[in-house]
């Protein structure tokens, strides 16, 4: 039952994340006209919110939730440490990617950037993202460190991964929050009226809070966490089951 529910919160995970990257593309397409990456046009710009959630919030939830799986808690444990890094950096380089455009169309547009709380919220989240990979790559990754440093480490990588998570999900949702009251500005269609764009966006961002609900939720039960070496819990059973 137990490697069951695991695998069923897994598959709603990932159909949720999947939802999130196709209804954030869907939003810049239909109601932006679509990508071009030429650095000048708004079009270009429509990459960003894209690239944030598919890179800090979904690519980023699969790279923390790799030890969860019971297939890494028997065996070598190198080649799901290399799998984690490789998953964040892939993560922060969407991540780099979302910052690139945005700051590539201010340039271009001579408009101011870094003024607003999103802004504030996202520089600080990649700020402490690049951080956090670097610090696991030298420590956790590297073998010259020694295990009582990682041990004193560890519990600090792993509540700033969580905070990191927790800052891209408000990052995404203040981003959403701003571009909806930038593009519905007008008197026409004012946000207020809850057109069909703010309809949908809103829904969209919703759907992320719900997505970081549930890897929150994966991450903190007790039971799916790899087991400490030399220490039967409560986990163990998961992973019997599942073989």
């Amino acid at each position: 039952m137990a490697v069951g529910w695991f695998y069923l919160s897994c598959y709603a995970l990932s159909l949720l994340g999947l939802m999130c990257v196709i209804l954030t593309i869907y939003w810049m397409q239909l109601w932006h006209g679509g990508f071009a990456w030429d650095g000048t046009s708004r079009l270009m710009f429509n990459y960003h919110p894209v690239f944030m959630v598919a890179g800090s919030v979904v690519v980023y939830s699969a790279a923390s939730l790799v030890y969860r799986l019971p297939q890494s808690w028997v065996g070598p444990k190198l080649p799901w440490k290399i799998g984690h890094a490789v998953l964040h950096l892939l993560a922060f380089i969407l991540t780099v990617l979302g910052l690139v455009v945005v700051f590539q169309f201010h340039n271009h547009e001579n408009t101011v950037s870094l003024y607003s709380l999103h802004s504030w919220l996202g520089i600080v989240t990649v700020f402490l993202f690049a951080c956090q990979w670097f610090l696991g790559f030298v420590v956790f990754l590297l073998p010259w460190v020694s295990v009582w440093l990682r041990s004193l480490l560890k519990p600090i990588h792993v509540f700033f991964g969580a905070v990191i998570l927790f800052l891209s999900i408000a990052s995404v949702i203040s981003g959403i929050n701003e571009k909806l009251f930038f593009s519905l500005n007008n008197n026409t269609q004012p946000y207020s009226s809850l057109p069909s764009e703010a309809v949908f966006a809103n829904s969209t961002g919703m759907l992320v809070v719900v997505f970081g609900l549930l890897v929150l939720y994966i991450l903190l039960v007790s039971s799916w966490k790899r087991p400490e070496p030399g220490i039967l819990s409560e986990g163990q059973p998961l992973l019997r089951d599942g073989e």
